[in-house]
């Protein structure tokens, strides 16, 4: 299970090469409607409406036949791109809860420049360096359901302290 903060629509493009191994997003319905964007999204993403229930259990049974193949995952547990002032969002527990029922590792990865080269807010950002760095993998194979908050908030602190320490630095 791939994890990483969301802050761009390079979020997407990076994943892709910081990944090794094949993936597939899971990502929300909505975006589908972008234009040229949605014709590609719907089709490399496991999708899901957020608002339906239905749907939401139904990304399990989809994300275990793209692990069944061999695929990893990748969800930007945010739900979202946070404000602009915002490091990092609180992040749901989807993702967590996938991990744990599948008892595959997540990956944290934090995206440290991809907010200040092309962010959301219209014609901002500029050129430079686009850095990751993918840190040790959480094992779940021992955990329970019950365990998800817990595993959420350590991966989000592993990401929050890489964030905030670059920051400083």
């Amino acid at each position: 299970m791939l994890i990483a903060n969301h802050t761009s629509m390079l979020d997407i493009m990076l994943m892709l090469v910081v990944s090794k191994n094949p993936f597939v997003f899971v990502g929300k319905k909505e975006l589908v409607k972008i234009p040229v964007f949605g014709f590609f999204y719907k089709r490399v993403c496991i999708l899901v409406d957020r608002d339906n229930i239905k749907s939401r259990t139904g990304v399990y049974r989809r994300a275990q036949r793209r692990l069944d193949q061999g695929l990893s995952i990748c969800i930007f547990p945010e739900g979202g791109v946070p404000e602009e002032h915002i490091i990092l969002d609180t992040f749901k527990d989807g993702a967590f809860k996938m991990a744990i029922a599948h008892k595959i590792p997540i990956v944290p990865i934090t995206f440290y420049d991809n907010k200040r080269r092309f962010s959301f807010t219209f014609l901002s950002g500029g050129p430079g360096k686009i850095r990751a760095k993918v840190h040790e993998f959480f094992e779940t194979g021992i955990l329970a359901e019950e365990d998800k908050s817990t595993l959420r908030e350590e991966v989000r602190e592993v990401i929050l302290k890489e964030l905030t320490d670059k920051e400083t630095s």
